[in-house]
């Protein structure tokens, strides 16, 4: 919209001209609630032509909503809280860093618990807990952005999200359809233009789950939010939410209706994305010129990157395929770990002679890629791959990868490229976070990155962008060709020339039964911890097995020519078992080591471990 934003405009109408949804799950799923939420009041959509840059005199901020800890999103305490909203555990939504739910009703054994109150309770829990974080004086008020992927619930819960930043007395304003890393970088983006930079941003996404389900993930300049900041807003949306009333949430619609903006912010995203990668080559304008290259959006929100980043630097995209967005996901899983997704990228470059393919999750915060001849980038090929490009820049720098890369990928990094390879814990905040404490005491760390395909770069504000590591790898091409180099992806495949691959390798989930008589009341933690500690001292009384020397979660056990790791699942009653070995028969005598040290724990369920080494 080039700088120009619709001023005061109903939230269901913005969605409608910002996009066009499927039209089916637009009919079925949004429009009920287009057509009873937020009415426009006697009024016609119109567009302003004032830039948005202007907009700043357009109405007198208020400072009514600097007590941070009375900041209640539609509660009035001289009127009675609204009856029949559903009782909520608030912490169970709690995905780590995420948060998560059902947030559409009709698959068995999964209850809705992220309703549009509910939402809106979270949001205005966030809004009071950025106007503290922020220190807000009510000299300026504050800003939130908001955006979705292709979810069906996304209409109806960026209508909530909205309404619960409006009631606290901040600004809203909307991008529509957009990408977790894009939401971030509204919050450090200088153009007043597009209403940056805004003070916190939320990104509506369930990653690759299934349809039903959907969550926020939270940003402020300084980056993602932490678990603690999480729980925070929690607690504080719990609050809100129990004071919740008729008439509050009647004048919510209201609040929103006047506060509401919006801005198509993909474009300066992806315009960022492409001048990245003209520098990388010298500032040739179209320095993909003759590539042939495929992207693989999965029906989620990556469709983007071929139109906006790949064809205006001359790349030829045809081929590419789901980029339309679908929640209902129809063609594959938009995830760069799941099978089916990497066959249906690694099909369309070999039917299409295509240079290389680029696969995103739903949500754009993961990637993967396949060249020429089918070779797929991902998982510890991926890692090794960012770690070439990365230590060719910063000779001798650390990378810090999650627990289950294999042994290989450790002498890749270390003795073939000269780096330092940490391998820690599992979670993708738990990578980030380690790399950044690393540099804080010294340590020279640029790559953070996990086998899921999150990747993280100092350069980029440790930001995991699926989008931003496919353009490092498009740096790589492009500069390459640049310096008279040719081969196309040939030169990504090279830089992998001395990387071990296990011959086999295998991920076994051993589920804790919560009910069992064994537990005795406790949590699963309780009694996953004692399996590993079990087990831990099983591997000490066999000579043929050695525990890693360094080694942050679980137990990491080498022996018969391979390793296992057993460790516990970050949020779930499963303990995963990842085995890699050179030849399957090694990796059913590290599975038996593990089954006769589980032997005597009746509440795991070792069943896949059991079908593993019986069938081999």
């Amino acid at each position: 919209m080039s700088g120009k934003i619709v001023e005061n405009v109903s939230v269901s109408q913005c969605y409608q001209l910002s996009r066009k949804f499927d039209t089916h799950y637009q009919r079925d799923n949004f429009a009920p609630f287009m057509r009873n939420v937020l009415p426009f009041q006697q009024g016609k959509l119109a567009w302003t032509a004032i830039p948005s840059m202007q907009l700043r005199n357009f109405s007198k901020y208020q400072s009514s909503f600097v007590n941070r800890r009375t900041v209640h999103c539609n509660a009035a305490p001289s009127t009675a809280a609204v009856p029949n909203l559903d009782k909520v555990d608030f912490l169970k939504l709690q995905n780590g860093s995420d948060i998560r739910g059902v947030a559409v009703a009709g698959v068995e054994g999964e209850p809705l618990n992220l309703t549009e109150p509910v939402s809106e309770a979270i949001a205005a829990g966030f809004a009071a807990w950025l106007l503290e974080k922020k220190k807000a004086d009510g000299s300026r008020r504050l800003s939130i952005s908001v955006g979705h992927d292709s979810r069906i619930s996304a209409k109806k819960l960026e209508d909530a999200i909205s309404r619960g930043i409006a009631g606290a007395g901040l600004d809203v304003v909307q991008y529509g359809l957009a990408s977790t890393p894009a939401m971030f970088n509204s919050t450090v983006t200088e153009d007043d233009a597009f209403l940056c930079p805004v003070d916190g941003s939320i990104m509506i996404t369930a990653s690759h789950l299934p349809y039903n389900r959907n969550g926020f993930k939270f940003f402020t300049n300084a980056g993602g939010l932490g678990k603690a900041d999480i729980k925070n807003i929690l607690e504080r949306a719990a609050d809100i939410y129990n004071k919740f009333t008729a008439e509050g949430l009647t004048s919510s619609k209201g609040k929103a209706l006047a506060s509401v903006k919006r801005v198509d912010y993909m474009n300066v995203y992806t315009s960022d994305l492409v001048k990245a990668v003209c520098k990388a080559a010298g500032n040739i304008e179209k320095p993909l010129e003759g590539f042939h290259i495929v992207v693989d959006a999965g029906n989620g929100a990556g469709g983007f990157f071929a139109a906006k980043v790949l064809e205006p630097l001359g790349a030829v995209t045809s081929g590419s395929q789901f980029l339309e967005p679908d929640g209902m996901f129809p063609n594959h899983i938009p995830n760069p770990e799941d099978k089916t997704a990497m066959k249906a990228i690694t099909q369309a470059v070999l039917d299409n002679k295509a240079d290389l393919g680029i696969i995103f999750d739903t949500d754009v915060d993961r990637s993967a890629a396949v060249d020429s001849t089918g070779l797929e980038f991902n998982r510890n090929r991926l890692i090794a791959l960012m770690s070439a490009i990365v230590l060719e820049e910063h000779p001798g720098t650390t990378i810090v990868t999650d627990s289950v890369t294999s042994d290989g990928l450790t002498t890749f990094i270390e003795k073939k490229l000269g780096g330092k390879h940490r391998r820690f814990k599992r979670g993708y905040k738990n990578v980030i976070d380690e790399a950044i404490r690393l540099n804080s005491v010294g340590e020279e760390s640029h790559l953070a990155i996990e086998t899921s395909g999150h990747g993280a770069l100092k350069e980029n504000h440790w930001l995991d962008d699926g989008a931003y590591l496919m353009v490092k790898i498009l740096n790589k091409i492009a500069s390459a060709r640049a310096s008279g180099q040719t081969g196309g992806s040939k030169v990504l495949t090279g830089l992998l020339e001395g990387l071990q691959e296990p011959a086999f390798s295998v991920e076994l989930r051993l589920k804790i039964n919560q009910s069992h008589q064994d537990l005795k009341g406790g949590s699963f933690r309780d009694y996953g911890e004692a399996v590993l500690k079990h087990l831990e001292n099983y591997i000490d009384s066999d000579p043929k097995l050695q525990k890693a020397p360094v080694n942050y979660e679980g137990v990491r056990v080498s022996g018969y020519g391979g390793w296992f790791l057993l460790r516990l699942s970050l949020h779930d009653p499963v303990l995963p078992l990842n085995i890699e070995a050179p030849s399957n028969n090694d990796a059913v005598l590290l599975g038996n080591v593990v089954r006769a040290a589980l032997k005597e724990f009746s509440a795991l369920d070792t069943s896949a471990l059991d079908k593993f080494v019986q069938a081999s």
